[in-house]
């Protein structure tokens, strides 16, 4: 390096930037493929278009870093080390729209909202650059847990059985039903004097379903849950940094053993393929979903600038407000590829901007051979179709780790950066806040009697917590966010 070269612009030997490249991307790895899964499933996709979003978000990953890190003109790129995946955040809305609308009419409407948002975010960047007085730690931290709490439902379902349909808790008693369909042929039957059957009757789940909680997927969970904490614990440096990732290995492997994955569909895949456009479908853009998935874009984005504003401070990159600005439009122009290319939101991933502080290499182009390398494994439908034939309980164990993580940054951020021993109005903008995100959750059906049209709008607990949080900020304490907070927030959700 010379001295004219900043250690952030430093371009290192290719062999370096492969292997460091490939570091990032395996730190990521179980956090990029997660949304997908989560989706493709909710929507009821078949495994091949579960296999296919999960290849669109790898190659999209590494289109939006690249953009990220190297830069495109003045106006988009922070030009530092990022890694960008699908935000956590966006996941909520997301199951909302599919668990409502299943198959691709549900996924038309998600990249509609998605493009729409994306517009909209590119367009305010500068704005939302300058709106961090609105988003102290007390609000941040609040949303974060929120985040990491709800999304816990998702991975203890995945350990147990969603509780409808194939593995619903209680199913019909055959009995029943077998009799039921006797009484409908005989009140059918010409003649017959037994009155017709009410339309819309149906019989209660009564006999406790084999498939739900079986002992076999609770098993396979707790192995890859004790092989994540075990490599956490007694693992070196790097190896400690993708416990998830290897505990997600070692359950495939054990899965594969007992004979619950089956690669048939594995061998059939091709070894490239291109990611097409509106794969599902051309979007369908619905007003209320696009401004759902806007306030979503907002939180991700002041999320981002903490995350800017420390990895300036870890690579002696000045964050000015223009840069600030440029980082945030590639948020928004990567959600609208996203949406377009049939995936998702995108933000900067915090796991690898701790990865940064941990190994000391500042260069941007480790990020951009990270990018590169997303972008091969995008192409490679085989590794996506391994990845789809993951059983849940696998993902289950891992799930536990990676959103009960994410809960827990919250706490952190909660512990580090808000003062509640002097400022006794910080309790109640979490204790309401968190309250308000736990409606969907404990009460879904809440909503019946309220205008369908608003329903995106309070579907997603993420957003009523977002929401609460600002305007209990804003009523007990005012517009009193900075720099130094945003700072803050980001140090301890690096690590």
């Amino acid at each position: 390096m010379t001295k004219d070269v900043k250690p952030v612009d430093e371009i290192l030997p290719t062999p370096v930037l492969f292997t460091l490249g490939l570091q990032h991307v395996l730190v990521m790895y179980a956090g990029a493929i997660a949304v997908p899964l989560i989706v493709g499933r909710v929507l009821q996709l078949e495994p091949k278009d579960v296999a296919f979003l999960i290849s669109a978000d790898l190659f999209v990953c590494g289109i939006v870093t690249i953009i990220q890190s190297l830069g495109a003109t003045r106006f988009f790129g922070i030009q530092m080390p990022v890694m960008m995946g699908v935000t956590f955040a966006s996941v909520g809305p997301m199951v909302a729209i599919g668990a409502q609308n299943p198959g691709y009419a549900g996924a038309q409407l998600i990249f509609g909202s998605i493009i729409g948002a994306g517009i909209i975010a590119l367009l305010i960047a500068p704005i939302v650059s300058k709106m961090l007085r609105f988003f102290p730690p007390v609000v941040t931290g609040t949303i974060i847990l929120v985040i990491g709490v709800t999304l816990m439902r998702i991975g203890i379902n995945w350990i147990f059985g969603v509780p409808v349909g194939p593995t619903a808790v209680k199913i019909v008693n055959p009995e029943h039903a077998a009799w039921l369909t006797q009484v409908k042929d005989l009140a059918a039957a010409a003649g017959s004097t037994i009155p017709p059957i009410p339309a819309g009757l149906g019989l209660s789940p009564t006999v406790n379903n084999p498939n739900y909680a079986s002992l076999q997927n609770m098993s396979i969970s707790a192995v890859v849950l004790l092989s994540i904490l075990m490599i956490a614990k007694f693992g070196k440096g790097f190896v400690s940094n993708i416990a998830v990732l290897l505990g997600i290995v070692i359950g495939g492997v054990m899965a594969a053993a007992l004979g619950l994955m089956h690669f048939d569909k594995v061998a059939d895949a091709q070894w490239f393929a291109l990611i097409t456009p509106f794969h599902f479908g051309m979007p369908v853009f619905d007003p209320v979903m696009i401004i759902t998935m806007t306030l979503v874009m907002i939180v991700v984005m002041i999320e981002s600038t903490g995350m800017f504003l420390a990895l300036g401070d870890m690579t002696g990159r000045k964050i000015t407000q223009e840069r600030l600005a440029a980082g945030l439009r590639v948020d928004g122009l990567g959600t609208i590829i996203g949406g377009i290319f049939n995936t998702f939101p995108y933000t900067s991933f915090s796991q690898n901007v701790g990865l940064v502080g941990v190994t000391g290499i500042k260069s941007r182009y480790i990020a951009v051979a990270g990018g590169l390398i997303l972008i091969v494994l995008g192409l490679t439908p085989k590794m996506a179709v391994l990845v789809e034939a993951l059983p849940t309980a696998i993902l289950g164990g891992a799930g536990l780790v990676m959103f009960g993580m994410v809960a827990a940054t919250g706490i952190r951020i909660l512990a580090a950066g808000v003062d509640f021993a002097g400022n006794r109005f910080n309790l109640f903008i979490v204790a309401v806040s968190l309250g308000f995100g736990m409606i969907p959750l404990i009460a879904p059906n809440y909503m019946m009697w309220l205008p369908h049209v608003i329903h995106p709008l309070i579907e997603s607990g993420i957003l009523l917590a977002s929401i609460a949080a600002v305007l209990l900020n804003l009523f007990f304490n005012g517009a009193s966010g900075s720099e130094a907070d945003a700072r803050k927030a980001a140090a301890q959700a690096d690590h």
